[in-house]
């Protein structure tokens, strides 16, 4: 009877133990998606701003051409709507994103480094920067990133002198950027002045909106990235999907492969999913 007693008290003990843990659930998030629906933009030239380059100057980095001909319609967009210069801007994307292949701007659409701050109320991701497991902003489009960075700019008000300076004064700008703690290198504007003196980013600063093109591109992945033609030359540039090989590609358009590797200067038929191609 005892042993009966004693093994009823040890199961209502073990009972009443095990209720009182509560199951914690990770509910996710219910703030929605920072984002907007991925817009048309206007060429702003960029695919012969790039073969210029690669005519005139040696040794430039393919990733920053790329990243070029992804993104200079949107930060001429931003240009025109924020007054930020679109060099800056691009500079920025290029260097805080490492042309787009950092795990932040792969994974977080994030290209500005830009952390989350006290009032930011998306997505938010973890990274260590200047300090371990710091947050940043998670966007849904690359397209937000951008808007997102013009805001940045012109909502703070230690960023307001900037928009005294010309639009064309991008050495000002990339000194003033340092100076108001955008970024704790003290290399910071060099390394944008070099940025936007290499890769000639201080042309589209004067591009206008009268001067785009009427012919609108999608930037997306997997879209084709089109100029408006000029008489003499097509240019076309091409985004590497899955799946893609040099014979497709080069059927595609009409031409042969040697062509299509000559162009691009390839060695071999291995393509890398995300590669631009240029296509003439």
């Amino acid at each position: 009877m005892t042993l009966r007693i004693l093994f009823i008290c040890i199961f209502s003990f073990i009972l009443a133990s095990c209720g009182s843990k509560k199951v914690v659930i990770n509910k996710p998030s219910k703030t929605p998606v920072q984002g907007s629906v991925a817009k048309d933009f206007p060429s702003v030239n960029q695919v012969k701003h790039v073969r210029d380059l690669e005519k005139n100057v040696a040794n430039l980095n393919k990733n920053v051409l790329q990243y070029i001909l992804k993104y200079a319609p949107i930060a001429v967009h931003e240009m025109h709507v924020s007054g930020i210069p679109a060099s800056i801007t691009l500079a920025q994307g290029i260097l805080e994103s490492g042309s787009g292949k950092s795990l932040l701007a792969t994974k977080s659409n994030n290209h500005f480094g830009i952390k989350c701050h006290s009032k930011w109320q998306g997505e938010r991701v973890y990274h260590d920067d200047d300090e371990k497991g710091e947050c940043f902003r998670k966007y849904q489009f690359v397209e937000t990133s951008y808007k997102d960075h013009s805001a940045f700019l012109s909502n703070r008000s230690r960023y307001a002198f900037l928009f005294d300076y010309n639009k064309k004064d991008y050495k000002k700008w990339a000194k003033g950027l340092r100076k108001a703690g955008y970024a704790t290198d003290k290399k910071y504007p060099q390394k944008l002045i070099k940025l936007i003196k290499t890769y000639k980013l201080y042309e589209f600063d004067s591009f206008k909106k009268k001067h785009y093109k009427t012919k609108k591109l999608k930037l997306k992945e997997d879209e084709i990235l089109q100029s408006t033609p000029s008489k003499e030359l097509k240019n076309i540039s091409y985004v590497v999907k899955k799946g893609d090989t040099l014979y497709a590609i080069a059927r595609k358009f009409n031409i042969s492969v040697a062509t299509l590797k000559k162009q691009n200067n390839l060695e071999s038929n291995d393509l890398e999913i995300g590669k631009i191609l240029i296509i003439k």
